[in-house]
């Protein structure tokens, strides 16, 4: 844990949120974003100026052309840990996954952007790191054989050598999955539940790759 990550009493009351269908935040994972948009550059500018967070959460419909579509009610914030402005007006955030949050209530546009009220309380464990066995062997079996069938190269010493809440972190946030699919991971109560979800749909899109049939919904 960073000196800079703020504790569960600072978390703020209000924050925006950033609607992204098939983006997933989790805590401790680093997200890259490429903000252009007016409303989120104004987002973005009031987060720098206000404790650096931004809720990352997905619209409910993935196809929607609305310029602010519902949202699924679990999302999770990300303080800003790095930030450059491009020479074309844009700006390049890592985000750092801080803590889930539930909506509890969507607030009057400001500035374009939407921010909500969150309700941190069901998510307070995401602060600390956690420490639950999970079942590797397994996992990283069904992860050679998907990046095997999906002919991508690995560092296999550092996957291995990754502790078990980052593997699990890293793999859910990089992978392809559905936006259904990443919901379902961001959920996920535990470390234990996310790895066993993870490793069901990596096993799911590798027999889909090798019987020629794509992976259910």
């Amino acid at each position: 844990m960073s000196a800079f990550d703020p504790g569960f009493d600072d978390l703020p009351s209000q924050i925006p949120i950033f609607p992204l269908t098939g983006v997933l935040l989790l805590p401790r994972g680093e997200l890259p974003l490429n903000i252009f948009e007016p409303r989120y550059l104004h987002m973005t500018e009031d987060a720098l100026a206000a404790g650096r967070i931004i809720g990352m959460i997905q619209p409910t419909v993935h196809e929607s052309t609305e310029p602010n579509p519902p949202v699924y009610r679990t999302g999770c914030a990300g303080r800003i840990v790095a930030f450059q402005e491009s020479d074309d007006g844009r700006f390049l955030l890592t985000l750092k996954g801080v803590c889930r949050f539930n909506v509890e209530k969507e607030l009057p546009l400001k500035r374009g952007y939407r921010p909500v009220v969150p309700d941190w309380s069901r998510h307070r464990d995401d602060l600390k790191a956690e420490s639950e066995s999970i079942d590797r062997k397994r996992l990283l079996a069904s992860l050679k054989s998907y990046f095997s069938v999906q002919g991508i190269s690995a560092d296999w010493n550092a996957i291995e050598a990754s502790a078990d809440e980052r593997l699990v972190t890293c793999l859910s946030m990089i992978c392809p999955f559905e936006a259904s699919e990443k919901q379902a991971l961001l959920e996920a109560p535990t470390l234990l539940a996310r790895s066993k979800i993870l490793t069901t749909l990596v096993e799911m899109s590798v027999h889909a790759k090798t019987s020629g049939r794509r992976a259910p919904q």
